[in-house]
């Protein structure tokens, strides 16, 4: 386990280069270090000299890969490629063009996003595969049309519906819950409290119906017919026969899902008010920010290849036909 963990983690060393690479590239050579400046500064103060002060004071002002006005070791790290690229494989994020260090900001930002998406993440895959099993035991009802009919509506609804209907509904109206707000200090549950509850509804729709499609298609299979051929109980099935044979494709579906814990949820956090890493990417974007979003990609990039990496490990636990060699 430890030598495929290791040989798993060295993959991902050229993948993460490749990343970077593409990065720099729509960054640095689609986008050059002017074309930064001049929608930084705006119309008004785009002047060659304003421009040049702006690349001076963000470092934007060197080579990209080689600075020939350098001797030795110099001539490789003085470059944008070193100090803007490079540089956040040891986790240096540098600061964004407001001054601020990221580094901090996202070690301080993840937390809050953490404590939505988390607890969104696990109630919602357990309302999903519940609510799907439960369909399928009904299969080919009244029951089961009903509940397709309400998946398929469930997905065409807006996310937004979900969070300003909530909002209105929940906070406004019944006054349960604040509208938005995060405080990290006394009763964090109810800022949290709203956004779960409208994380977990808004994706029943997607999540049951997607589920429902995976365990029909185990309930085919000749040794459900055979199961129950031996007198077992349709609960014995579908939870001791199709449920843990299914999990293989659950798994798959759930590591798309993982960097979201970390980066946030651009629309929830930005409509509560939750200083979490999705406002957090989605005002750098508005204030076109390059350095955040840069930062965010490669961290985005880091989380995804951690979450194949697990999801891999897990594939041994959920089917024992598979081996690590």
């Amino acid at each position: 386990m430890l030598a495929y963990i290791i040989r798993r983690l060295i993959y991902a060393i050229p993948i993460l280069v490749g990343v970077n690479l593409l990065t720099f590239t729509l960054f640095f050579v689609v986008n050059s270090p002017d074309d930064m400046a001049a929608s930084q500064l705006g119309d008004k103060y785009v002047t060659p000299e304003a421009i040049q002060a702006w690349k001076v004071k963000n470092g934007y002002d060197k080579p990209l890969f080689i600075n020939s006005e350098s001797e030795g070791l110099q001539s490789v790290t003085d470059t944008i490629f070193f100090n803007k690229s490079l540089r956040l494989f040891a986790f240096d994020f540098g600061r964004s063009e407001s001054g601020r260090d990221i580094t901090t900001d996202v070690s301080t930002r993840m937390w809050p996003s953490l404590a939505v998406a988390l607890p969104s993440f696990v109630i919602g895959i357990w309302v999903n595969i519940c609510v799907a099993l439960m369909v399928v035991m009904f299969h080919a009802t009244r029951l089961d049309r009903w509940a397709v009919f309400l998946f398929v509506s469930l997905m065409s609804i807006s996310y937004l519906f979900y969070i300003i209907g909530g909002q209105y509904l929940v906070a406004k109206t019944w006054k349960l819950v604040p509208v938005s707000g995060f405080h990290s200090e006394g009763d964090v549950w109810r800022f949290l409290i709203l956004p779960v509850l409208v994380g977990v509804i808004a994706g029943i729709g997607s999540g049951a119906r997607w589920y429902r499609t995976l365990f029909l298609e185990e309930a085919n299979q000749d040794y459900v017919r055979t199961a129950r051929a031996k007198g077992a109980s349709e609960m014995k099935i579908l939870f001791g026969h199709i449920l843990p044979n299914a999990m293989i494709p659950i798994l798959t579906g759930v590591v798309v899902l993982i960097p979201s814990l970390f980066m946030g949820s651009l629309l929830i956090e930005s409509f509560f008010g939750i200083p979490g890493l999705g406002s957090y990417m989605l005002d750098a974007i508005k204030s076109q920010d390059f350095a955040i979003v840069r930062s965010m990609v490669f961290i985005g990039s880091i989380l995804y290849i951690f979450g194949l990496i697990l999801t891999d490990i897990s594939y041994t636990w959920a089917d024992p036909r598979v081996r690590l060699n």
